[in-house]
């Protein structure tokens, strides 16, 4: 819902908020879809029917068209950037915790792993370079640990395993990364998460992977920023306009 960026989100939902005129989520697909991933399971809750129309209507909001007011007739000119994407729409509920959205979408996950972040952080996270090491280190999860300027510690690790995972350690840690929202999955992990609208992923089923030694940690100290507050949502606009540090497509 993006509460504390109620300046853009009253009328959108958080991954329809725009960085230099484009949503926070097409600037992470366009990531993604740079490293040959192209195929997307959108969780849709709080105000979806905004994701729905924008990818319905995906060609016209992203090219130039003609529209022949005689027979309604709609004329597309040039093109997006070779887009070739396949996008899945899930309904998970306005008010389902990210856990429950997980397991939900999972039902079009037909991979042995797949990969989730949040659609509210962009990167430059060499997204090939993580699976490779998931798939290496064969544990049934990982998460992508990253290194902001201000941050809390939220990771306790051991080398290349996760030992604590806490969603706000207060206590600074300039050693530890915070949890960067870039996963891998096994797929088996969706059997660990209760089929319960009220289950965080982070909670229940990280702290099951973490019991098990399942959750590994790939650190990451190059780019990574969040929106979550209205600064945030201008100090990226202003990063688009002079820098596009996550603007690793062409």
């Amino acid at each position: 819902m993006g509460t504390r960026l109620r300046e853009e989100t009253e009328y959108k939902p958080k991954p329809m908020v725009e960085i230099g005129g484009k949503p926070i989520l097409w600037h992470i697909m366009k990531h993604y879809a740079h490293y040959g991933f192209n195929e997307f399971i959108l969780a849709l809750g709080y105000k979806g029917d905004a994701i729905r129309d924008y990818f319905l209507n995906y060609y016209k909001y992203n090219r130039d068209f003609s529209v022949d007011l005689s027979n309604g007739n709609i004329e597309l000119h040039g093109n997006d950037n070779g887009n070739d994407w396949k996008v899945t729409l899930a309904e998970t509920g306005a008010n389902s915790m990210t856990g429950y959205r997980t397991k939900l979408a999972g039902q079009y996950v037909e991979e042995d792993y797949f990969m989730l972040t949040y659609g509210d952080a962009v990167a430059d996270v060499n997204i090939s370079k993580l699976v490779a090491f998931a798939k290496a280190k064969d544990t049934i999860g990982t998460v992508t640990g990253v290194y902001p300027a201000s941050r809390f510690g939220d990771l306790v690790t051991n080398g290349d395993s996760v030992k604590v995972f806490k969603q706000q350690l207060k206590d600074t840690n300039d050693k530890e990364p915070i949890n960067g929202g870039y996963f891998v999955f096994k797929r088996s992990f969706l059997d660990l998460i209760p089929d319960d609208p009220g289950v965080d992923l982070e909670k229940e089923p990280f702290d099951a992977l973490v019991e098990k030694g399942q959750l590994a940690v790939y650190r990451h100290k190059q780019f990574w920023h969040c929106m979550d507050t209205y600064r945030d949502y201008l100090r990226l606009n202003e990063m688009w306009t002079n820098t596009r540090k996550w603007q690793i497509w062409t």
